[in-house]
């Protein structure tokens, strides 16, 4: 057996061997796009209702944003001569500008109370919160309705 002393020099190849990283990433791609769906496909956000919902006369000076089932935004606030003013319709892009308005005048008191149709999109809810609170309020109230029942008549 006879040694080479360097008379015929193999280059030293620096290359990475990428095939085992390409098959890791392979993998990964094919769970997660099998996973993906599954976990997105079964959510499902439902606005609760309340049990026991207790009944009670609003504080004078209480926001009330309303959300309706298109996704239109409604402001229940007092008026100048000091009663509610009944829903009104803000205009979409507004409701920022409307509520920052309305807080930048409060001191103490921050606080948004919020009702929502049951069968709207939550993202409508999601984004009326970030809505208010760029707009400085601090506090999100929910307002339920007393969740329903159906009551037997004792007919046959």
């Amino acid at each position: 057996m006879a040694l080479s002393t360097g008379s015929s020099k193999v280059p030293v190849r620096a290359d990475i061997n990428v095939t085992p990283m390409i098959d890791v990433m392979l993998v990964l791609l094919i769970i997660f796009m099998i996973v993906t769906p599954a976990i997105t496909a079964g959510f499902q956000a439902v606005i609760p209702r309340a049990q026991n919902a207790e009944k009670r006369e609003e504080d004078q000076g209480e926001i009330r944003l309303g959300i309706d089932r298109n996704g239109k935004y409604y402001l229940d606030m007092l008026g100048p001569d000091g009663r509610y003013t009944g829903p009104r319709l803000i205009p979409d892009g507004a409701l920022q500008d409307r509520l920052t308005q309305i807080y930048a005048a409060r001191s103490k008191d921050k606080i948004l109370f919020l009702k929502a149709d049951e069968g709207i999109d939550f993202a409508h809810v999601q984004a009326a919160i970030e809505t208010a609170r760029k707009a400085g309020v601090r506090v999100v109230g929910a307002i339920a309705e007393q969740k329903r029942e159906l009551r037997h008549t004792g007919g046959n």
